[in-house]
Parts: structure tokens; C-alpha cells; sequence
């Protein structure tokens, strides 16, 4: 990575239909995922997938299975070993380019509330609290139990740059569960891996959308360095928590809807986080996907203050 500016990287990059819009704009077609980066002169995060295998919903927001049964039924084929095999094949490949300083490398692992939400689906996880409690327990546990395997397996091979959970736990209003469910459900969990993550010297970050800024002292105690994206929409200030939380990592916390608005609002926003971009443990990037409704001309005058930015971030 270079040394005369702080990482410039896109966490989640572009939605499919924004790089549509930029390929009837003048953006080349047919660019892989990695090739794009470099066209634009990012630094490359590369992402190492590991998550048990549930079948496809029948919809948005809809289960694969209702009770203790269908579990059963679907876990024989669901924390399978090759699932962390094609983990640490991938990553053997790229440990090459990482160990050189050339890529960033992100290990993405299912976490305690969206895993069963990705079962139960998205209301039936919420009652399952209360309907389905030693179920869940039970799910949360094999979850720990294959994500172990996976690290343990991952850490022979490599240290990644972070561990990334998916949870997606808060919305724009704040947590979607009660702390008193975090501590019981998820909290003894996190406190496993995070613990054996940090005794091979990598960082546990959490991916939640909407307001996590309640939750800041959950994670904490469940032993998690930090969270992305920090949606400035859903009301998320890193300005705030910055001052509030020296020690904690943030990822993400540009706002997005600015971008398509003009070059002052674009440098505004950059004005507005150069504090915390210069005050460590932080690292800037757009705080989800970028929009359709942002042009190729908005992104690449995005792209060129973005670098000014991490280089006034350093000075």
C-alpha cells in the first residue's frame, strides 16, 4: 500500500446497475471486479467468502425452514468441509500479492442474527426469539462451531487484514433486538472468536447497515474492533463516535447521497470527515454501495477528491 496517503478503498464498490449506467457512459465494459478497481486507481480489497450453504429463498425476505425439523433436515448439508476448503484455496491464491503489500484481504463470515434470519427469514427470525429459543441457540452454536473451523483452518494459511461478520442487525432507528437478547444469543459467541481472532493478531469488524451507534458498547464487550458502513442517512455521525470511541475502527461513513449533487457538496463531505480521517484506526469509503443515480463523470470527480483527501489525511 502506498505510504503518501491513508488506504483508498471501496468496501462494497458499485451496485450492477450503477456500473450499467457508467458502461453507456464512457466506462469500459467487460472489466472484471478487480480490473475496475484499478481503473480507477483503488487499492484492492479483496474478499474471502465462508458461509454454510442455505439453499435460496423463495423470495425477498422469506425462510427455508420453519421449525426444529427443517433444520435438521438442512443442516446435513450445510456446514460441509469444502465450504472452508474453497476458502483457503482462494485466499492460498492471493497470499502471494497480500504478503507483498499489494492487496488488502477481508475474510467474510456469517454472523449470529443474519445467519438464522437467512433460515427462518426476516420476520419469523424475530419471533424465533421467543417461539424458538433452544432452536436458536442450537443454530448460533453450530454457526460458532464452523466458523472456528474455518479460522482455524484460515490462520495455518494466511492472517487477513480483518475479519468482516454480516449481521445487518440496526436500521435507521437503531438496534433491531433488545440488548438482553444480544448478551444471550449472540454475545457468548462473538466473545469466542473475537478471542481467538485477536490471539493471531487480526481485527473483528462487524457490517451492519442502518444506526449501529447505540450498539458501539455491545460490540465492545463481545470483544469487536469496529463496524462499517456507518450510514450517515441513518443518522450514523463518526465525527460523534470518534470522539466518543478513540480506539474504536470505522470503515465507510461517506455519505453517499452527496455524490451526485455538485463538487462542493462532494468536497464538503470530505471536509466534514478529514478530522477522523487523520485521527487513525479509520478508513474512508463510501458508506454503502454507490447509487445508479451517481454518473461516471459524478464518480470519477468523486474518485479524484477522494485521493486528495487521503493525502491531506496523512499531511
Amino acid at each position: 500500500m502506498p505510504n503518501d496517503r491513508i488506504p483508498m478503498i471501496e468496501w462494497a464498490a458499485w451496485w450492477d446497475t450503477t456500473i450499467r449506467r457508467w458502461e453507456n457512459e464512457g466506462f469500459p465494459s467487460g472489466l472484471t471486479f478487480e480490473q475496475s478497481l484499478q481503473y480507477f486507481g483503488l487499492d484492492e480489497l479483496h474478499i474471502g467468502y465462508c458461509a454454510p450453504n442455505v439453499p435460496p429463498a423463495p423470495g425477498h425476505g422469506l425462510g427455508v425452514m420453519k421449525n426444529e425439523e427443517d433444520y435438521e433436515r438442512l443442516k446435513k448439508d450445510m456446514y460441509s468441509d469444502s465450504i472452508i476448503e474453497w476458502l483457503i484455496n482462494s485466499v492460498k491464491n492471493l497470499k502471494s500479492r497480500h504478503d507483498n503489500g499489494e492487496i488488502i484481504i477481508r475474510i467474510w463470515l456469517d454472523g449470529f442474527f443474519w445467519f438464522p434470519r437467512r433460515l427462518f427469514g426476516i420476520e419469523p427470525h424475530l419471533y424465533a426469539f421467543y417461539d424458538y429459543p433452544d432452536l436458536l441457540r442450537r443454530m448460533t452454536q453450530d454457526l460458532c462451531d464452523f466458523n472456528m473451523r474455518a479460522l482455524t483452518e484460515l490462520f495455518k494459511v494466511m492472517k487477513p487484514d480483518y475479519i468482516g461478520y454480516a449481521e445487518d442487525m440496526s436500521y435507521n432507528h437503531g438496534p433491531m433486538l433488545s440488548k438482553e437478547c444480544f448478551d444471550e444469543f449472540i454475545l457468548p459467541h462473538y466473545q469466542v472468536l473475537t478471542k481467538f481472532a485477536h490471539e493471531h493478531g487480526v481485527k473483528t469488524l462487524l457490517d451492519s447497515d442502518g444506526d449501529i451507534t447505540t450498539m458501539i458498547p455491545w460490540f465492545q464487550t463481545a470483544g469487536i474492533d469496529g463496524v462499517y458502513p456507518l450510514e450517515h442517512q441513518a443518522g450514523v455521525d463518526i465525527v460523534k463516535i470518534r470522539q466518543e470511541y478513540p480506539e474504536f475502527i470505522m470503515l465507510g461513513g461517506y455519505d453517499k447521497m452527496v455524490m451526485n449533487k455538485s463538487e462542493e457538496a462532494i468536497r464538503g463531505e470530505f471536509e466534514r470527515i478529514l478530522p477522523v480521517m487523520r485521527s487513525g484506526r479509520y478508513i474512508p469509503s463510501v458508506d454503502h454501495q454507490t447509487p445508479p443515480g451517481v454518473s461516471f463523470e459524478d464518480y470519477k470527480l468523486y474518485i479524484k477528491l477522494f485521493k486528495e483527501y487521503c493525502e491531506k489525511a496523512v499531511k
